[in-house]
């Protein structure tokens, strides 16, 4: 057996007993060892093996792979993707980059040339060590040799990059690999067993480590108050459940971004309906404004979050990984978890009450939760009265009949831009479904092939879980188009992916220059409008596609059936802007109403 054939087989053995069960695979010359290794392995059932001949929108597949099954408290496997060398790695970037700052385990292993064809004009030849830069730690193998001694180097190294993506951070794993490249001979001419660890245990456990519950040098952590606000942006159900769990036992309100919404909402706190609306209709009034607020995961999609927490007296961040969401530098505390453990520690500021348990010193305020929950009925009146005035549909209509229809074993990936900002604003909080979003950096791309690993992995992880949805804007689902050619022996989630199709970049009409002002310029350079029939598209790919005539048939076209279908519903993007406007203009007046 030759070399590389050899290290590919031992690489893809650890990697299973690491846990990695799905890897994405783009065929190529220099990872044909890789490609062999699982082929075999999947044939023999190991793992799950996806192909796909788009490196961009392979990485964003196992993106949505790893996102899917880490969408419970317990992570029950990784996700891979595999490419050849040359620029199939940096097509794959893009989706490090969200791995990275959305906190997903990503492994991404790359097949190299030796290093002595390195500066010699060698084809598909680029540096390939260090290509992501600051946004994955990169692990390079040596290049394998006929000799013994290096079975535990390779295994050792592939539980290292697992056990780093566990932190939740991509891992580049580059390996280069000497001609030749295919299977030859067998396990008995090799110079050393090649075997792992008995009973398929993994060759280097590794026990996560714990980061300090006291980040800032010693005494208590809380400084807040009866009047808290909990904000819950992009982060882990459990998490998100942890933290919801302790605004339950003070009473504090909580507002909660869509990819967040099922944690809280399990754990029996007070979570807004509208809370994001609330805040984005202009200048709270005074009776509900904060003393204090907590902050949990990476709020991303509201200026009126941003904007709240800059006039806040404190704001608690509670970070996750190394460092903590606050883009404004206005946190006063930082801490690595909001639990209810964390209720034993008294206020820093009352030395004098340290024998007493933080609930009995600052129970809530329950005139003031009521006034936030009446608050939120009457923005949900609005929203009813102004999407019953408007002709459907719009994206309000869109996103407020998807959380109402949604069952509650569905799983949903949210396009960035409009879609997610529309579930923000009117769609239902509920624990049902499970909600999944690429907020690291927020991009459009990829998303098709995301929302098709979302729905792959959070069936893979809980069996549960059900149908798979996407809510998409037109750009974003043209962006990623290729997502939809997957090959016929390829593994087909059921999924219904919606197009909200106003013909263009509808997110700047709500931004400063869609304003009147730079009306002569907007069409062009900002609004991109494409004229694309979405129907020929599908029809191109051998996808199944409807257009959602009215609100009763958009609402038919979400009922569950097999495979991957598309829902194109077709909107005005001219009215956008004074639909939106609308809203919060009613909604700021409901509140501030003596």
């Amino acid at each position: 057996m030759n070399p590389s054939t050899a290290q590919a087989r031992v690489v893809v053995d650890e990697l299973i007993r690491n846990d990695v069960r799905h890897v994405v695979l783009c065929p190529g010359s220099r990872n044909a060892p890789l490609s062999f290794a699982l082929y075999e392995a999947a044939t023999a059932g190991r793992l799950t093996l996806h192909v796909r001949i788009d490196e961009r929108g392979a990485g964003f597949l196992a993106l949505g792979l790893a996102k899917g099954l880490a969408h419970r408290p317990h992570r029950r496997g990784f996700a891979a993707v595999v490419c050849t060398s040359g620029t199939a790695v940096a097509n794959l970037h893009p989706a490090v980059l969200e791995a990275y700052h959305s906190g997903a385990a990503l492994l991404v292993v790359t097949a190299d040339r030796p290093p002595e064809v390195y500066g010699t004009g060698a084809n598909q030849t680029i540096q390939q060590n260090g290509v992501y830069a600051s946004a994955a730690t990169t692990i390079d193998f040596p290049v394998a040799e006929r000799r013994a001694g290096q079975n535990g180097v390779w295994r050792g190294l592939v539980c290292r990059a697992v056990a780093q993506a566990d932190a939740g951070a991509p891992v580049h794993v580059n390996i280069p690999f000497r001609e030749p490249l295919v299977p030859d001979g067998d396990l008995l001419d090799w110079p050393e067993a090649l075997a792992g660890r008995p009973e398929q245990e993994r060759w280097t456990s590794v026990r996560p480590g714990v980061i300090s519950s006291d980040p800032l040098g010693g005494g208590p952590i809380f400084h807040l108050r009866p009047r808290t606000l909990v904000v819950v942006g992009d982060t882990d159900f459990g998490t998100g459940h942890a933290a919801g769990e302790v605004a339950a036992k003070l009473g504090w309100p909580v507002v909660t971004e869509p990819t967040a919404m099922g944690g809280p909402v399990a754990s029996g706190a007070v979570v807004l309906q509208h809370g994001s609306l609330l805040l984005n209709s202009g200048e709270l009034p005074e009776r509900l404004h904060p003393d204090s607020v907590v902050v949990i995961g990476r709020p991303t999609l509201s200026r009126g979050v941003q904007r709240l927490l800059k006039q806040a007296p404190v704001v608690h961040v509670v970070r996750s990984g190394q460092g903590w969401a606050d883009p404004q530098h206005v946190a006063t505390h930082v801490s690595d978890h909001l639990g209810l453990d964390d209720l034993n520690f008294a206020a820093m500021d009352d030395a004098d009450l340290t024998s007493r348990t933080w609930t009995e010193t600052y129970p809530g305020d329950p005139a003031w939760l009521t006034d936030w929950q009446r608050a939120d009925a009457l923005a949900s009146v609005a929203v009813e009265e102004l999407l019953a005035e408007q002709t459907w549909p719009t994206g309000l209509h869109v996103a407020r009949a998807l959380m109402t229809e949604l069952p509650e074993d569905a799983v949903l990936f949210l396009g960035s831009s409009n879609p997610v900002r529309d579930i923000d604003l009117v769609g239902a909080r509920r624990s049902g479904p499970v909600v999944i979003s690429n907020r690291g950096v927020a991009g459009i791309d990829g998303s098709v092939s995301s929302a098709i690993g979302a729905a792959l992995g959070a069936v893979s992880a809980d069996s549960r879980v059900g149908h798979g949805y996407a809510l998409l804007g037109d750009l974003t689902f043209l962006h990623d188009l290729n997502g939809l050619l997957l090959g016929p022996l390829e593994a087909r989630p059921d999924l219904t992916i919606v197009v909200l199709n106003d013909d263009g970049g509808g997110i700047f009409s709500l931004l400063e220059q869609g304003a009147p002002d730079h009306s002569a310029s907007f069409e062009r350079v900002f609004g991109t409008p494409h004229g694309s029939d979405l129907g020929a598209l599908c029809a191109g790919y051998r996808v199944p596609y409807r257009l959602a005539a009215d609100g009763a048939d958009f609402r038919d076209a979400l009922r569950p059936g097999p495979g991957i279908r598309v829902v194109e519903v077709r909107a005005d993007r001219q009215r956008l802007r004074t639909v939106h406007e609308r809203l919060r203009t009613r909604v700021r007046q409901v509140i501030t109403a003596p």
